[in-house]
């Protein structure tokens, strides 16, 4: 997935405060915006409430998986190297929507087994009205909806798949979503610091964040998932993370702390390597 357009880099504030006769508390009010602006990813205390339900990833993920629409391999040369698949997925590009649509469940949807299965219909309108939820103001415990007749996301996404890719969304929302415009502005290693020390705060409070993986210009790779666990050691934090195109068992994305960065380990889509790495659906601008 491939951004359509390229924006300039910003001028600094000084050059632009320069350049603009601004009424009064104009200044002020600018570097306000670009603190707000540039501040999103800042490190969150991790005194927080510790989450009411862990993430299973047996249990809380779809059961089918986000297809790739190339085949990714080393020619022999040892050229990181792309053809086009064939027979073409019937269902690809949506790691984004995935990634969402599996927090929204977790955080929005209750499975009860011992209420009898609904028909289609009733199961389509709980679908759309759970992916009409928000991941920054999760629903209360009393408001939450409720899924009859199945124990989980895992089982209710094997007997109702083509409904679940139908009424989630189409491959247009990892285009157009929102927090795209972050990666073409440059990740610092102390800002990526930054995020690894947040992300611990939201796996603490809420259990799952949806995270955007990102190699900018380059678009090696451009691809969400969503990270449900942490263990921390003093040279890395290991996150343990649902990843849309294998959802067969976790993946494993690591924080070096000496290096202050992320790296994916390599898999059918990615050789390996560096990642820059940001929290996605978790606030306005985002």
């Amino acid at each position: 997935m491939i951004l359509d357009a390229f924006i300039a880099s910003p001028p600094s504030v000084q050059t632009y405060l320069s350049r603009c006769r601004l009424p009064r508390y104009g200044h002020a009010v600018i570097l306000l915006l670009q603190l707000a602006l540039f501040s999103g990813c800042a490190t969150s205390p991790h005194q927080l409430p510790a989450a009411a339900r862990r993430f299973d990833s047996a249990k809380d993920t779809f059961a089918y998986a986000n297809e790739l629409v190339w085949e990714y391999r080393y020619d022999d040369n040892g050229k990181w190297t792309t053809r086009r698949r064939e027979p073409r997925p019937s269902y690809s590009q949506h790691c984004f929507v995935v990634s969402h649509s599996a927090a929204q469940f977790f955080e929005n949807a209750v499975f009860e087994p011992g209420l009898p299965p609904a028909d289609e219909l009733t199961y389509r309108r709980l679908i759309r009205r759970l992916v009409s939820t928000s991941l920054r103001t999760p629903l209360p415990e009393a408001r939450k909806i409720i899924f009859p007749g199945f124990t989980d996301l895992h089982s209710f996404s094997q007997a109702h798949e083509n409904l679940l890719k139908a009424e989630c969304g189409g491959a247009w929302r990892c285009y157009f979503q929102r927090g795209n415009w972050r990666m073409i502005f440059p990740f610092s290693r102390h800002q990526q610091h930054d995020v690894a020390e947040k992300l611990l705060g939201t796996l603490q409070q809420k259990s799952v964040a949806v995270v955007h993986l990102v190699r900018f210009p380059q678009l090696s790779i451009n691809h969400a998932v969503l990270l449900f666990d942490a263990i921390q050691t003093e040279k890395e934090i290991r996150f343990s993370t649902y990843d849309p195109n294998t959802p067969g068992q976790p993946v494993t994305i690591t924080f070096d702390r000496a290096a202050r960065t992320f790296y994916l380990p390599p898999n059918a889509y990615f050789p390996g390597g560096r990642v820059d790495v940001y929290p996605i659906y978790d606030r306005s601008i985002y």
